[in-house]
């Protein structure tokens, strides 16, 4: 089971990034079928933070207050891959960004010790 994150990098404050995760290996099936995915983020020190959460339709998410209204969770499950679109980016969001997976996940997962396998994450910087 293979989860790869892509897509971070440095932008501005106010600017948008996309980051996407592919599933591979076992895992080819757990952008479709009954696998919920999500994002959550770390900054150096302190816990892991929940960002968004999709279900394996792709019907139902959950965001975390601090990003609802400018990230957007979504899917492709031909192309098994997540993705997580985020607008209107402040210095608040520079982090590692994660992938997981949880398998029956239903988009309302929002702790990290729910999920099953992790990718390696990438890395956002906001500049103000």
């Amino acid at each position: 089971v293979q989860l790869k994150e892509s897509g971070g990098g440095v932008e501005q404050a106010g600017g948008s990034l996309r980051l996407s995760c592919i599933a591979s290996g076992d895992a080819s099936g757990r952008a479709s079928g009954s696998y919920g995915m999500g994002w959550f983020r770390q900054v150096s020190g302190k816990e892991r933070e929940f960002v968004g959460a999709i279900d394996w339709s792709g019907d139902r998410t959950t965001y975390a207050d601090s990003v609802k209204g400018r990230f957007t969770i979504s899917r492709d499950n031909a192309r098994n891959t997540v993705y997580l679109q985020m607008n209107h980016l402040t210095p608040e969001d520079k982090a590692f960004y994660f992938c997981t997976t949880k398998q029956y996940g239903n988009g309302k997962n929002t702790g990290w010790m729910e999920y099953e396998y992790w990718g390696q994450g990438t890395q956002v910087y906001v500049l103000s």
